[in-house]
């Protein structure tokens, strides 16, 4: 046998937990920010947040915290309710509009996008400015071919950086 080689402990994952009141005032801020976009913040499992976030009269969005850090996001219609029978935030059934369910994989792929460990604040904010870009979901046009629908969606890609809209099939 070769000479061994000495074995590294291997790095845990470190979650960056904030006090809850932290999390709160971050919330706040960005409520703040954007008029046309309300939140409300509850915490159901105790220091978890979870935040209905409604966009104008277009869509509700909830999004599931771990202290700053956004877990998921479920994006459905404005009228569609986001409540179980119980009362309790569905987070799990998806919006029933083809519309909505392309926005919530287009949110989950900007949390992949949005990341920086080193400053949740910042992930949030950012994230919340790329969401409010869809207060415009069936007014804009898509800024490649100018369609307003395409298969029957409007353009439900938001680009991260400048915002603007595209058709899935016109955004490559």
């Amino acid at each position: 046998m070769g000479v061994s080689a000495k074995r590294r402990p291997k790095a845990q994952p470190t979650t960056l937990v904030l006090p809850p009141q932290y999390v709160d005032d971050v919330i706040s801020r960005i409520d703040r920010m954007f008029p046309e976009m309300s939140i409300h913040l509850s915490r159901p499992n105790g220091t978890s947040a979870m935040l209905l976030v409604t966009l104008g009269k277009v869509l509700k969005v909830i999004v599931v915290m771990r202290s700053l850090f956004i877990d998921r996001t479920i994006v459905k219609g404005y009228n569609e309710s986001v409540y179980t029978e119980d009362g309790k935030l569905d987070i799990w059934s998806k919006s029933s509009y083809q519309v909505f369910q392309k926005v919530t994989d287009h949110a989950t792929t900007a949390l992949l996008h949005y990341q920086l460990p080193q400053m949740p604040d910042v992930v949030v904010r950012s994230f919340m400015t790329w969401l409010r870009s869809y207060i415009k979901l069936f007014q804009a046009p898509c800024q490649r071919c100018g369609k307003f629908l395409q298969d029957g969606l409007p353009p439900t890609w938001r680009d991260f950086r400048t915002l603007e809209a595209f058709h899935d099939t016109c955004r490559q």
